[in-house]
């Protein structure tokens, strides 16, 4: 390939002959850069308070949340971290069979979830 002139954007392939002009596009293809697609109040969308969730809060040291479907386990404890300030040492997920993602939270020791189930979350 050779340059012509001074002007570096226009190519000349020497094998074939053909000239290659640079890219002079009339707009740019994404007018603005669009906000995350998931922040925090999309992820969580609620703790879960049926029977077998208030067991594991209280014998696991485990809080309960159905989240976006499309949110990851880094997501999940992020916005838990912004929204609730909860440290968490693990979560577990499955999809439940109505499409809803469930989120299991193992809070650390140093935290009762009883505590926050009651104050951040209003939920015993």
């Amino acid at each position: 390939m050779k340059v012509l002139g001074s002007v570096k954007a226009i190519w000349i392939n020497t094998i074939n002959r053909t000239l290659t002009l640079s890219r002079a596009p009339k707009y740019h293809r994404s007018s603005i850069a669009h906000e995350p697609r998931l922040d925090e109040h999309k992820v969580v969308v609620h703790p879960l308070n049926t029977e077998s969730a208030m067991k594991l809060l209280e014998e696991n040291n485990t809080i309960v949340f159905i989240v976006d479907v499309k949110a990851n386990k880094a997501q999940i404890k992020q916005a838990l971290k912004k929204l609730y300030d909860i440290d968490v040492l693990k979560i577990n997920t499955l999809i439940r069979p109505d499409g809803k993602k469930k989120a299991f939270c193992k809070l650390t020791p140093d935290v009762d979830a009883l505590d926050i189930a009651a104050t951040k979350l209003a939920l015993v």
